[in-house]
């Protein structure tokens, strides 16, 4: 009975890492050195550094850099502890990270991008590489410098074959997607006139909406993430010249804007906005919300209808982008947040569609201008294919 028992886990061993190898392959980290003399530095001071999977074949000179996400801190405390983990310091980031989704280096997994060089940078400032404040408090040694990181990773990949990209996309997931619409046109800037430059924003469509008791959450934080991190002055001037600077971290105030063709990839119920837009904690004192932000399906009904009046907002916000054939949309009704990292929501038998077209297929179509795709889905839960996030109830990503 034991050896059967240990046959069948053995078994359940071995077409996981089969798994593992088909969907996911394992890049080395880069640390950028050179960036610590021109201040282009992590929260702690420790150099920049992304993980770079080199392009072969016909995708030798096509660049695709991907922004690692991770939420934002807003004060010299959220900072500080923030300093202590991978998201705060590249003393503390894993060596080797595993691509899959859009950063496959397998066809059947990744079409279009397969055999691109490919490159996850990492996030490690806290206010989606807006930053830099010259002065650092010596009583906390915090760096704020996210907007020097940026161009030192970009000045570092152009040295390394990137300026003689003919196919060049700058993407993001979460706070990586909000990074690669502040800095679409930054990235476009970089090549010729005759280099094809498009960005992709996964899960970075963050909106100003009141949370359920009616505060304004979201607004006041990022208002504070941009004051601590003196980002105002990297920030769109066609936004801050009319608005807040804080109000300008919003996509919907101010990537109307963007010049650079942009694809928003986003759930219109999306999982991290619903937990930290919609009903964080602080609006939450009683926990009502916490174990529908964990499954939807644990929603009540009066809960979902405020999940359904989030989505008109989302929807309204999004408008605020304007009609613009150069932009690509593909927002289903799904409770999820990144989509494009992992293999199943990217391209798999099973990934989630949207007129018939997974993702992958949605966003290549549009970058290599076979068809342009702007859909938006029904309203939840219309759309059986969703991959609806269900969240460990010990895990907390608040703010």
């Amino acid at each position: 009975m034991v050896a059967a028992r240990m046959g069948q886990w053995l078994n359940l061993l071995v077409c996981a890492l089969i798994l593992l190898k088909a969907d996911g392959f394992n890049v080395g980290i880069t640390y950028v050195e050179n960036a610590v003399v021109k201040g282009a530095v992590c929260l702690d001071g420790s150099p920049p550094a992304y993980h770079f999977d080199k392009g072969f074949g016909a995708g030798i000179n096509n660049w695709l850099v991907h922004i690692e996400g991770g939420g934002w801190c807003n004060n010299v405390t959220t900072c500080l502890e923030r300093k202590k983990t991978r998201l705060g310091s590249s003393k503390q980031m894993v060596k080797v990270v595993a691509f899959s989704g859009m950063l496959s280096n397998k066809q059947k997994f990744n079409p279009d991008f397969y055999n691109w060089n490919r490159i996850k940078v990492r996030y490690c400032d806290g206010a989606s590489f807006t930053g830099d404040v010259e002065a650092v408090n010596p009583a906390n040694n915090l760096h704020f410098r996210g907007a020097r990181v940026f161009q030192a990773v970009m000045e570092d990949l152009m040295a390394k074959g990137m300026k003689n990209a003919q196919n060049a996309v700058l993407s993001g997931c979460s706070a990586g997607g909000l990074t690669s619409i502040l800095h679409c046109d930054n990235f476009r800037a970089l090549f010729p006139v005759g280099t094809k430059v498009k960005c992709f924003a996964d899960a970075g469509y963050f909106i100003n909406a009141k949370d359920v008791s009616g505060a304004s959450h979201i607004e006041q934080f990022y208002a504070q993430v941009v004051a601590t991190h003196g980002s105002a002055k990297h920030l769109p001037a066609s936004c801050t010249s009319r608005l807040s600077p804080g109000l300008c971290f919003f996509p919907q105030y101010m990537a109307r804007q963007i010049t650079t063709p942009l694809f928003i990839i986003n759930a219109a119920y999306d999982s991290w906005q619903i937990k930290n837009i919609l009903a964080p904690g602080v609006a939450d004192p009683h926990g009502t919300w916490h174990s529908c932000k964990l499954d939807i399906n644990n929603c009540s009904p009066t809960q979902l209808q405020t999940m359904q009046s989030f989505r008109t907002q989302f929807l309204n916000a999004l408008a605020g982008l304007g009609i613009s054939s150069s932009r690509g949309m593909f927002i289903d009704a799904c409770y999820a947040h990144c989509q494009t990292e992992m293999q199943e929501t990217w391209l798999r038998t099973d990934s989630p569609v949207l007129g018939k077209s997974s993702i992958a297929k949605a966003v290549g179509d549009w970058y290599y201008d076979r068809s342009p795709f702007q859909k938006i889905d029904c309203a939840y839960p219309c759309n059986p294919t969703c991959h609806n996030r269900v969240f460990d109830s010990n895990v907390h990503s608040e703010v």
